[in-house]
């Protein structure tokens, strides 16, 4: 997939990798129902525009072209072949500063201290920033997640899990479920 992501926007594409977030997990700000699949190189979003069975832990086969949607790079698929079930990605570790092009579209984790009051972006979702030594971020959750952000406040250390994402001219993480941000003591 990381040679994948070398080509322009209009190639048409053929990858194969484990899905990593639930279709429609991030409707309300990609305006879709597409979700995210990840190899041993990289991560791909799937901007799908109707629904499909797959969940993740599935391993998939998708043909497409490649677009920029909103400075993420992703795939209109007019192929998606489900190849069955397959271990889970495991999220990546990283620290804040590495959350950009190299890591968008795959599974990570962040611990950081957050360090905006949530703001309400509705009806897309919500948005905070988080921090640790090496730089900040943004946190973007989705309503369609379904995680409750009334008791995230700034000062609190928090473990972030999501899929790496760019909106625009900044990078972000995109939690998936509420077990995706965790408040540490």
């Amino acid at each position: 997939m990381a040679q994948v992501r070398t080509l322009s926007a209009g190639a048409t594409v053929t990858v194969v990798g484990t899905v990593t977030t639930p279709p429609g997990a991030f409707a309300s700000s990609f305006l879709d129902v597409g979700f995210g699949i990840q190899d041993r190189t990289a991560g791909i979003y799937i901007s799908a525009s109707a629904p499909t069975d797959v969940v993740p832990g599935t391993s998939v086969r998708v043909t497409g072209s490649l677009a920029d949607q909103s400075g993420l790079l992703v795939v209109r698929p007019t192929s998606i072949v489900s190849l069955g079930p397959v271990d889970a990605v495991a999220p990546r570790p990283v620290v804040v500063r590495v959350v950009g092009e190299s890591t968008e579209a795959s599974l990570v984790t962040v611990v950081g201290r957050v360090t905006s009051a949530v703001v309400d972006d509705l009806p897309y979702g919500y948005k905070f920033t988080i921090a640790d030594r090496t730089g900040e971020t943004t946190v973007f959750v989705n309503t369609q997640t379904g995680i409750d952000v009334s008791a995230i406040r700034a000062g609190q250390t928090l473990r972030v899990t999501g899929m790496s994402s760019q909106y625009e001219d900044h990078y972000e993480i995109d939690p998936r479920s509420p077990a995706d941000v965790v408040v540490l003591p």
